[in-house]
């Protein structure tokens, strides 16, 4: 049946109508004295504080019953268990193996009696300590300067995200690039600032076949090619081999380009969630092996507490069935996300792929109409960027907006003055929005008991880093399994590709019999006339 159609679904429904007028949280704090200590809960690297979203006791059991209902435990079993849960591709969702460790960490006895998952975990490792000691190997070739990662999607979103978020552990000497867009001024403006002697290229596509990325690829092997055009042709096929490495499953194609240096990852490893695997080589060559090791740890200690927590004190179920209660039962739309952390001003761009590409559906698991929506609109800028955008509108617009706040404790390098202020307006604006303001002129007025999540990490190193990230797929999985859904295909993406396709070949043709009006004027206008 449809998550719909179940009786805590019901009981929620219910629960909702009851109220007469939105969620009074100032209220509920006011009646409430355990709320702070029962809405708030200590994750792996993670500290959350529930306390000022729109739900209480009573919302949440409901929710938890709901999630029951659902047989989220059940579902969660088949992810860890290796089942091919991804039911629209045939396969297996395991990026969590890819952060075991190889005697199997903190789920080493849950795990013990699945004798399938043991080849795969060696296959992991193998790869994983090559991939580490071609990292280290190029942290320590001097002559490398500049690493220009090429992919798209999780390709590009996990290793820059990554990247950005440990640059205060980068101590190669290295610059890191990412280019994604087929837009030719992204990689014209890398190539504009790297040396054709001292860059290495990585191109990163399972299939080796991604439209934008091999495009991106050809155009940084041409111009490789013109660069050392004074080389013979055995010695220019030799410096690419040295200058470009491949992240694919497909060697042959990889050979055929001109690569012999590649590290492969699996068809149960989505590109979302490929961070963890070789994909993770631009991350490992600037924070070095272990630190690398250190973040699959800390996503480790987050995948051992979502497997062995109770739910009531499970954080990615907890933020999951928030989510669900939000979506479906209070009628918010989207979330935003106020990372205030220099380090993770990337993360709302990867967080928005994580779970709009995951829950941006319209139909279940069996094929049939989903009829609840799912996904809500992610978005956000790192704080205080975002308090002189758009927080207007969050603290005095007419639609509610549920805000999540990620803040650390221990600043690292930049302590002091500008980390207080940084901290202090991070917890000033969840107090302003859940208290308003009631004096003043009308203009003045705000109207608060607006919801919002505070998220605390002690310090943004690799481990935290790891948790956090980990604790967003886990979370992302739980309201895909309440809504039913499939949260590791991604077919809406497949049909745009296709008809970009089929543009070039009709451009090339001239041959415009049944499409649109519209889209044959456009590509007659923008590149025919």
């Amino acid at each position: 049946m449809g998550c719909d159609q179940t009786s805590a679904w019901q009981s929620l429904a219910l629960l909702r109508s009851q109220q007469t007028q939105d969620w009074d949280i100032r209220g509920a704090f006011a009646s409430d004295a355990r709320r702070l200590t029962d809405f708030s809960l200590q994750a792996p690297h993670v500290f959350a504080d529930l306390s000022k979203n729109a739900w209480d006791a009573q919302a949440e059991a409901a929710l938890m019953a709901l999630a029951r209902e659902r047989r989220l435990e059940s579902w969660r079993t088949a992810l860890f268990a290796g089942e091919a849960i991804n039911t629209s591709e045939h396969r297996a969702a395991m990026h969590w193996l890819l952060r075991m460790p190889a005697n199997g960490g903190e789920l080493a006895a849950a795990l013990s009696g699945n004798t399938a998952l043991q080849q795969p975990l060696r296959d992991v490792h193998q790869t994983l300590d090559a991939m580490l000691a071609l990292a280290e190997r190029v942290r320590g070739d001097a002559l490398i300067t500049d690493v220009v990662n090429i992919g798209i999607g999780g390709s590009h979103l996990g290793p820059e995200v990554a990247v950005n978020a440990l640059e205060d552990w980068v101590t190669t000497g290295k610059r890191f690039h990412f280019v994604s867009n087929v837009d030719g001024h992204e990689l014209g403006h890398v190539l504009d600032k790297v040396d054709v002697r001292h860059t290495l290229f990585i191109v990163a596509s399972k299939s080796f076949t991604t439209a934008e990325t091999m495009l991106n690829a050809r155009s940084a092997r041409a111009w490789f090619m013109a660069q050392t055009a004074a080389l013979s042709a055995e010695e220019q096929a030799q410096a690419v081999a040295r200058h470009f490495v491949a992240l694919t499953t497909n060697t042959v194609a990889a050979a055929d380009f001109g690569i012999h240096t590649t590290l492969p990852f699996w068809d149960w490893v989505g590109g979302r969630y490929s961070l963890w695997s070789a994909i993770g080589l631009p991350v490992a060559i600037a924070v070095g092996a272990e630190r690398f090791r250190e973040m699959l740890a800390g996503a480790h200690a987050m995948d051992a507490h979502f497997v062995q927590a109770p739910l009531e004190q499970n954080l990615p179920v907890r933020l999951a069935l928030l989510d669900v209660w939000y979506r479906n039962f209070m009628g918010y739309g989207s979330r935003c996300m106020a990372a205030y952390s220099h380090g993770l001003r990337r993360l709302p761009a990867y967080l928005q792929q994580l779970e709009m590409e995951s829950n941006g559906k319209s139909v279940d698991r069996d094929g049939r109409p989903v009829r609840v929506q799912t996904s809500a609109v992610v978005w956000g800028e790192p704080g205080t960027n975002g308090q002189h955008a758009f927080f207007q509108m969050l603290h005095q617009g007419q639609d509610v907006v549920p805000v999540e706040f990620i803040a650390l404790r221990d600043g690292g390098k930049h302590l002091g003055a500008h980390h207080r202020s940084l901290v202090v307006n991070a917890v000033a604006q969840a107090q302003a929005l859940l208290m308003g303001r009631h004096d003043g002129r009308p203009e003045q007025h705000c109207p608060g008991n607006r919801p919002s999540t505070f998220l605390l990490l002690e310090r943004l190193d690799p481990a935290s880093f790891g948790a956090l990230v980990a604790l967003y797929e886990h979370r992302v999985f739980c309201s895909g399994v309440i809504w039913g859904i499939n949260s590791f295909d991604q077919w809406g993406v497949e049909l745009g590709k296709l008809l970009a396709k089929d543009l070039q070949d009709r451009i090339a043709r001239k041959d415009w019999q049944g499409v649109d009006a519209s889209t044959t004027a456009l590509v007659r206008q923008l590149l025919l006339d």
